[in-house]
């Protein structure tokens, strides 16, 4: 007894699905990846226009951009590291002047704790008591 099919073999509907599948996904994948389908349509014709310019054109630009950046990002960063280099001497000479001022001071504090001294011998050996 031969049991019957299940499958129906029909090749031209089986490989006609298939392609109607792929059709679709690759029309799910322009929405996803274009929602604007006018400047995929724009986007697509340059890229399929046959002469290749656009595309060495568009990697030229891209070189063109990069470089443009690169040098930019570069002069950025020289002025900020000249900008920290002036604020480090800034403040060493800030911190010297401080320190200088510190050592005056001590000087001074060190001038009248002497003459505090001499004040209170002379005080206690005159006998003026408070």
């Amino acid at each position: 007894m031969e049991r019957p099919s299940l499958e129906i073999d029909l090749p031209d509907t089986h490989e006609e699905g298939k392609l109607y599948v792929v059709d679709s996904l690759n029309n799910l994948n322009k929405l996803n990846v274009c929602p604007d389908e006018s400047q995929c349509s724009l986007d697509e014709e340059e890229n399929t226009g046959g002469t290749g310019k656009s595309m060495a054109g568009n990697n030229t630009r891209n070189q063109c951009l990069f470089f443009v950046t690169f040098i930019f990002t570069l002069i950025v960063s020289l002025a900020l590291v000249s900008l920290v280099i002036f604020l480090i001497i800034q403040t060493r000479n800030e911190m010297d002047q401080i320190s200088s001022r510190l050592l005056s001071e001590k000087k001074n504090i060190e001038e009248l704790k002497k003459i505090n001294k001499i004040l209170l011998k002379h005080l206690n050996q005159s006998g003026i008591k408070e």
